[in-house]
């Protein structure tokens, strides 16, 4: 029940007309109780409860704003309107920021149906160092829709009495008089606090500090200084709104055994000491997933069988039959070692010779045979050769890149609407904080392990452009993707434990440096990060699949044409001539420099059209251990493949895509150098 309605209903014989000028004034020696909360959370009824049938009505001075105030006891009672916040948007909100700035306790009365909404202003009151007891109304209608509140857990974050009642039948008023006693000052933000002190100099009160802090000019004009900017006043917010939200999702749950399962398990989510072995957990059966079943068994499937035994041998033999091609068909045992191989020349193609076309057919179409084309017209080896823009670019999207984009969604939506993804964004925000990104940021470095491409479309959920550039770089430079993951961990295990340990510590300290660098050294600052936790669940799995099917399709939609780009970009330097150039320029460094064979020079250059072509190169070679850690190394820190370099010009500007692009070159021959100097 309103206040105003209270007042209307006892206005011809149970108030009194008070001077505005007494309205807040109170008798000596007595302390003033405040009643504040959201609108309609049951105010009015613990206001009656408390001063009984007389109340004293009276305009709030300069409004139209009716407020009321009781005894109760030796205490002034006072109602408020209901407010979302303490500020001074509207005469309701004026009212009550004048009111609650002159009491010493405040009843804040809460919905319990709606404890996320409500709890921003009990924040607000704790924050303002005002004496708080909480009243947790309509406790009765949260049970029955089998939900539950820990009580004793809130009270413990907030700092502050919680009490359970009920506006319907009346159950915990009797305490009322146990909630003024017992009102004291809750836990209040140690960088706020001191961000406050600085204003409280100047001011005297905490409480107007923080208003004041929050923008309010009329308080800020009282006291001669300018208000709080917009930036304080978001980043206040948004803190409040994080504060808010982590404790909604600890103290409210399911009233079950499943939900108080789930609920414990976010807890320990958002808790370093316990939330870093859960994410341990969670990237092991990730790596397993995609890492091993998706990338080596699916895709090798998908692309081996699927893409390269049957769509790139059939188109390839459609297009041979019309141009001129060399054709040469390895014959393999069980486990893919070649027996023998047998070599076809069709100067005219294969119409021109249907006797030696049959042979060829008969001996290339079973299946552990591997067939390779070498077409003569440049025009045709452009779209159908090795890197043939139709050939390769259709292989690489439908049979590569589709499965491995499609499992790194399922697992996104699977760890999103299970209520773990918000967690651990959560969870890593101070320590992202510190190479100038917040918790969201842990979205595309994730799915870099999976697809760098796509990983760094993702980075448009970040809030800044500063923000964007940071994570951009860390992908392009020290994220290896899923397919370059298998080759580096199958090396990795053949080198030992020693290089591996070189191999990690080299690649965090080049993410922690480069990142530390970025931060200093890029204009701005940090957005700070505003996201909700929902209730950790067991996922539907058809909301599941909806999402991964429209992630996927975008992703593939807008990804596919630059592709294309990417392989034209590539077959153009292989017609031309430019891939053996690069060749011959970098082999002196990777024989001189780099202490590595000089075909390792092709596995760089191979890296440049995709990751995996060009660690996968490296497998060929007679490598020691510690020639071991240098390759991977310089291929972990190499330029991204094509498809990456022509998505980061098109998200970061030439300008920006190319600078992260020659970095990556100099620093991974640098580093990559430095350890071959120092080791091999």
């Amino acid at each position: 029940m309103k206040s105003d309605t209270i007042i209307n209903k006892f206005h011809n014989d149970c108030h009194s007309h008070l001077d505005v000028k007494e309205v807040l004034g109170s008798s000596k020696g007595t302390n003033k109780v405040v009643l504040a909360g959201n609108p309609n959370v049951g105010k009015s009824l613990f206001f009656n409860y408390l001063s009984g049938m007389y109340v004293d009505v009276s305009n709030f001075p300069g409004t139209t704003i009716s407020i009321t105030k009781g005894t109760y006891k030796d205490y002034e009672i006072f109602d408020t309107p209901g407010v979302y916040g303490v500020s001074s948007f509207n005469d309701e909100e004026k009212v009550a920021r004048d009111i609650i700035l002159s009491g010493d306790i405040v009843l804040n009365v809460v919905n319990a149906l709606h404890l996320e909404r409500d709890l921003f202003l009990t924040m607000q009151l704790i924050e303002m160092g005002k004496k708080v007891t909480v009243f947790l109304n309509f406790s009765d209608e949260v049970k029955k829709r089998k939900l539950k509140i820990d009580v004793k857990r809130l009270s413990e974050l907030l700092g502050v009495e919680v009490i359970e009642t009920s506006a319907v039948t009346k159950a915990g008023f009797d305490k009322v008089e146990y909630a003024i006693e017992n009102a004291r000052e809750g836990n209040q933000s140690p960088e706020l606090h001191h961000l406050l002190h600085n204003t409280l100099d100047r001011v005297g009160t905490q409480a107007e500090a923080l208003i004041i802090l929050e923008g309010d000019e009329f308080i800020a004009e009282k006291h001669g200084i300018p208000p709080g900017t917009a930036d304080q006043r978001e980043a206040i917010y948004i803190n409040r709104r994080n504060t808010v939200n982590e404790i909604v999702s600890e103290v409210e749950f399911e009233d079950s055994k499943k939900g108080e399962f789930f609920n414990k398990l976010g807890r320990m989510s958002v808790n370093p000491v316990t939330g870093l072995p859960i994410l341990a957990v969670v990237l092991v059966i990730v790596y397993f997933f995609i890492g091993d079943f998706i990338s080596q068994r699916v895709v090798k499937y998908t692309e081996n069988t699927l893409g390269k035994g049957e769509f790139e041998y059939h188109v390839k033999s459609f297009v041979g039959k019309y141009t001129p091609v060399d054709i040469t068909v390895d014959i393999q045992d069980d486990n893919g070692n070649p027996i023998s191989t047998k070599d076809f020349s069709f100067p005219h193609g294969l119409n021109s010779d249907v006797q030696k076309a049959a042979e060829f057919k008969k001996i290339s179409a079973p299946h552990g045979t591997s067939t390779s084309f070498e077409f003569q017209n440049p025009f045709v080896k452009l779209f159908f050769g090795e890197f043939g823009i139709i050939t390769m670019t259709i292989t690489y999207l439908l049979f590569l890149l589709l499965p491995l984009v499609a499992a790194f969604y399922f697992v996104m939506a699977l760890l999103e609407d299970s209520g773990y993804l918000p967690r651990l964004a959560t969870m890593l925000d101070r320590s992202l904080n510190k190479l100038g990104l917040n918790g969201r940021a842990v979205i595309p470095l994730i799915l870099g392990f999976g697809c760098v491409t796509m990983a760094t479309i993702t980075t448009r959920l970040l809030g800044t452009e500063r923000e964007k550039t940071i994570v951009t770089a860390i992908l392009q430079f020290v994220i290896p993707c899923s397919a370059q993951l298998a080759v580096i961990a199958v090396l990795m295990s053949m080198a030992g434990a020693v290089p591996f340990t070189i191999y990690v510590i080299t690649i965090l300290t080049v993410l922690i440096v480069l990142s530390t660098l970025l931060n200093r050294f890029l204009p701005g600052e940090s957005s700070p990060l505003l996201i909700d936790l929902p209730a950790m669940r067991l996922p539907r799995l058809d909301n599941i699949f909806k999402k991964m099917f429209y992630r996927t399709y975008g992703f593939m939609k807008e990804a596919s044409f630059w592709f294309f780009v990417g392989a034209l970009a590539v077959g153009i330097m292989e017609l031309t001539g430019l891939l053996t150039v690069w060749q011959d320029i970098l082999e002196p460094f990777t024989t001189m420099w780099l202490k590595l064979p000089k075909e390792a020079a092709n596995a760089f250059v191979m890296g440049m059209v995709r990751r995996d072509f060009g660690a996968a190169g490296l497998f060929h070679l007679t490598l020691s251990p510690m020639q071991i850690t240098v390759a991977i190394t310089t291929i972990t820190l190499f330029v991204p493949c094509i498809a990456s370099f022509v998505i980061m010009l098109k998200e970061r500007g030439w300008k920006q895509g190319l600078i992260i692009w020659s970095g990556t070159w100099f620093f991974a021959f640098l580093v990559g150098g430095i350890i071959a100097q120092i080791f091999v």
